[in-house]
């Protein structure tokens, strides 16, 4: 059981032993008190996960699913444009810039924190000049005196304040750079679904370009049919109707492609001069993933999510501050001493010399109306919220990652009926138009195929972007395969601080 002494506690000096035995019994009563078992909460422990995951698994690729396939996976796309997008989002983002500027602050904070264990050292210096008056009769005397010494001060980590206060430090230093490495994950795996939704939403607009087209054609052919006599003047609104409704969604999913092109310029960091060329110059088919073998183990997975490793490392540093804590409830002892060599002249006397002092100072709370007591309880809040967090977000990421895989279970089984559907609804609509051109089949006939073939081939187009942007969420929802050293700061220089 961990010692406590309450808010208040102190040592008193044995009668008649003078200060040194005083000091030596205070000595004596903070040994005893270090021997006290102040531990930190450990760890928290990832809750109960199934066996196995409950989602069909994809078919094995021609890689694994380990973490050095993941963060090659991009290179394996059939699109190479992409990986130059998901390259210049990592390079220029700014968020990731912050997350790399916050693993510099961390680093300082841990060396700021390993400090603590070791002496502080001050110089300083002084000279003075007085003018004095002196004796009964007028007289001044001019006194010169100057020093210079070295200061020093020791405070001993008998209890952990130091070690728990480094060991947070640490794991806010760990946690930052697996920030980092969430983000740079997220950020790829928002760049490849961006970019997919454009490609899929060019596929759109050339959808619904062909259907303008073709309701402009029907329109012209029933109006020339109606100023003949051959078709109702109601079949050539009806034409008319449906060529502008079809050049309306036509123009709105244009404008859609240009609000994305937007959005992806701004999370590559491109100027779209420079951007658009080379989205051009790509096929407007959508990107083909390489797929990859998914293990049946859950934890297997979850195990290098860079954002639950994240969290885990805010319940250390939790715990550090948890067991800072509770240390500075107990007793504080440190060594200080000085040396400094003074001078002094007056009168035409002149004097030099070395002083010097040294010995230890005991610290003991004795009351501060609960302070301390208050602050042990905030920090195991603190630690309870952050356990409470890792472990829901572990629930969360299991959750992901069955939602992924049945996603993209159902796309993949959907896609083969979705072709034969576009392909039927075609050729029916093809046939239609062909009888209505030679005054064969009705106007009603030849739109409700015209619809059909419409909302099929658009329903193939959207279902062939959901079952990639499935890949991408199940590659994100795995960890994205981050390696443990960010690229961007491997060559900063790292400055070394003393550990305790």
């Amino acid at each position: 059981m961990p010692c406590d002494p309450g808010p208040a506690g102190g040592a008193e000096a044995a009668p008649g032993k003078g200060p040194a035995a005083a000091t030596a019994l205070a000595v004596a009563f903070c040994a005893t008190l270090a021997g006290c078992a102040l531990t930190a909460p450990g760890p928290a422990a990832a809750p109960a996960l199934p066996a196995a995951w409950q989602a069909p698994l994809p078919a094995a690729g021609a890689h694994g699913a380990d973490a050095a396939a993941l963060a090659q996976w991009w290179a394996r796309f059939d699109d190479p444009l992409l990986v130059r997008l998901v390259d210049a989002a990592q390079r220029g983002n700014g968020d990731l810039a912050q997350a790399a500027a916050r693993i510099e602050q961390a680093r300082a904070t841990l060396r700021a924190a390993g400090s603590g264990s070791w002496p502080e050292f001050d110089g300083s210096a002084r000279a003075d000049r007085a003018r004095t008056e002196v004796g009964p009769l007028p007289g001044t005397v001019l006194a010169t005196s100057s020093r210079a010494g070295v200061d020093a001060l020791w405070e001993i980590d008998l209890f952990g304040v130091t070690r728990n206060t480094v060991r947070a430090a640490q794991a806010r230093s760990e946690g930052a750079q697996l920030a980092w490495h969430d983000l740079r994950v997220s950020l790829a795996a928002e760049v490849a679904a961006t970019y997919v939704s454009l490609r899929a939403c060019e596929a759109l607009v050339d959808v619904y370009a062909q259907d303008a087209q073709s309701q402009q054609r029907t329109a012209e052919l029933t109006l020339t049919k109606a100023r003949a006599g051959l078709e109702s003047a109601a079949n050539g609104a009806l034409a008319r109707a449906s060529a502008a409704d079809a050049s309306t969604r036509l123009i709105g999913q244009q404008a859609e492609c240009e609000v994305i092109v937007n959005t992806l310029s701004v999370l590559t960091t491109l100027p779209q001069s420079e951007l658009r060329p080379q989205l051009a110059a790509r096929s407007r088919q959508l990107p083909q993933p390489a797929q990859f073998q998914v293990s049946a183990v859950p934890a297997q997975w979850l195990a290098q999510r860079p954002d639950l490793a994240a969290l885990e490392r805010e319940v250390l540093a939790a715990a550090g501050e948890v067991g800072a804590a509770r240390a500075d409830r107990y007793p504080s002892i440190s060594l200080g001493g000085s040396i400094a060599l003074a001078n002094a002249r007056a009168g035409g006397v002149s004097a030099s010399g070395i002083n010097w002092t040294v010995g230890p100072t005991l610290s003991v709370p004795l009351f501060d109306a609960g302070r301390r007591a208050a602050q042990v309880d905030a920090a195991q809040a603190r630690y309870a919220e952050a356990r409470a967090r890792y472990e829901q977000r572990v629930r969360a990421a299991a959750a992901e990652v069955e939602q992924a895989l049945l996603r993209l279970d159902a796309a993949t089984r959907r896609e083969a009926d979705a072709r034969t559907a576009a392909e039927g609804f075609g050729q029916y609509f093809a046939a239609q138009q062909a009888l209505f051109a030679v005054g064969v089949g009705s106007l009603l006939d030849l739109e409700q195929a015209r619809r059909n073939a419409l909302l099929a081939a658009a329903g193939l187009v959207n279902l062939q972007r959901e079952r990639v942007a499935a890949w991408i969420t199940l590659y994100k929802s795995l960890g994205g395969g981050w390696s443990a050293t960010p690229p961007a700061l491997a060559a900063a220089p790292s400055t070394p601080h003393p550990t305790p």
